[in-house]
């Protein structure tokens, strides 16, 4: 027997072209004799299609109420922020990935930082500025230079600005603004960048991958053009010791537990050459890239998972967790009827 299954995908964010291409390569991977597919994409004006074709909102919806799993292939705001996650929960549907807290929490660069560090986690100092405001002198002298600042909820390094020269700062703000209002300022952390995967299986157990280490040709830093454009180089394993890998391991789960994680999260470190061994947090990412070059499968590749066992691993994970809603109550017998 099939699994009725859906992949959503595109979005109204800036990150439409890297949401449509996981969602392509989670379409070529996917076992076509194991499921039945349903194609979902919201185009960047809103406009909704199924398989291709136009549809009204509440049509779409209905195709989504009638699968037996959805999978949320979407990135950056009204997609990888929760937003979706909730509509999929008022729909009564199981569904791959994140539940709405830790999709909201964990899109928020902020309020991430905030409840890791409440959870022990080490994290760069740094200052969320909203709309109108400016980092203060004190602040500036508190975090040196560089700093980077960032859109507080978006992905893909999208309008991520490094700072060298305070002078520099105010153009910095207003190009991160430009993607969102809420900005936050971060001290540069010095390091080794490695990335560490976290999988969910369908019997709940959670398991670290081995760590990825980042090296960038050209760029400063992981920045959107060094993503998708080949000029970084992804080494797995990291060469770390074991002592450390396994430090970076459970940092790793601490931070999937920490936001109340379900079924997977990419977690960014940067591990200090110097001083302290103990890595920062210096971001997480709820539904990462899934191509299959992107570092999350690659992670898995290397352990042992092929790309279209994931996929299995995520979408069991879901619909063995369909029966009880991310609060811990029971789904609803009957979702919300639609006209």
């Amino acid at each position: 027997m099939t699994t009725r299954l859906a992949v959503l995908y595109g979005g109204q964010s800036g990150e439409h072209e890297v949401s449509r291409r996981s969602a392509s390569s989670i379409l070529a991977g996917l076992d076509r004799d194991r499921y039945q597919v349903t194609e979902v994409l919201i185009g960047r004006d809103g406009q909704w299609y199924v398989d291709g074709r136009p549809s009204p909102l509440p049509q779409a919806l209905r195709v989504l109420r009638a699968q037996d799993v959805v999978f949320p292939a979407l990135h950056g705001p009204y997609g990888e922020d929760g937003t979706v996650a909730s509509l999929l929960e008022w729909l009564g549907v199981p569904y791959v990935g994140n539940g709405v807290f830790a999709s909201a929490a964990g899109m928020d660069k902020g309020v991430t930082k905030r409840l890791l560090a409440a959870d022990g986690l080490r994290v760069s100092p740094g200052v969320t500025l909203r709309t109108g405001e400016d980092l203060s002198p004190s602040d500036q002298q508190r975090l040196g230079l560089p700093v980077f600042v960032k859109p507080a909820r978006a992905g893909s390094s999208l309008g991520v600005v490094k700072v060298t020269d305070w002078e520099r700062l105010p153009a910095a703000l207003e190009q991160a603004r430009e993607v969102d209002p809420k900005v936050l300022v971060e001290q540069g952390a010095r390091g080794r960048e490695i990335d560490v995967a976290v999988l969910q299986h369908p019997d709940g157990r959670v398991q670290a991958g081995p760590p990825l280490e980042i090296r960038v040709n050209g760029a400063g830093f992981f920045d959107y053009d060094a993503k998708y454009d080949g000029g970084a180089v992804f080494q797995i394993p990291a060469p770390l010791d074991q002592a450390t890998t396994e430090v970076l391991q459970d940092r790793a789960v601490r931070a999937f537990h920490a936001l109340d994680c379900r079924g997977l999260l990419r977690v960014d470190f940067f591990l200090p050459t110097e001083g302290s061994a103990e890595p920062i947090v210096n971001e997480v990412n709820t539904f990462p890239g899934f191509t299959v070059a992107s570092q999350f499968p690659q992670i898995w590749r290397q352990a042992g998972v092929a790309f279209g066992d994931l996929l299995d691993i995520l979408i069991s994970g879901a619909l063995a967790d369909k029966s009880r809603s991310p609060g811990g109550l029971p789904r609803p017998a009957r979702a919300v009827d639609l006209v």
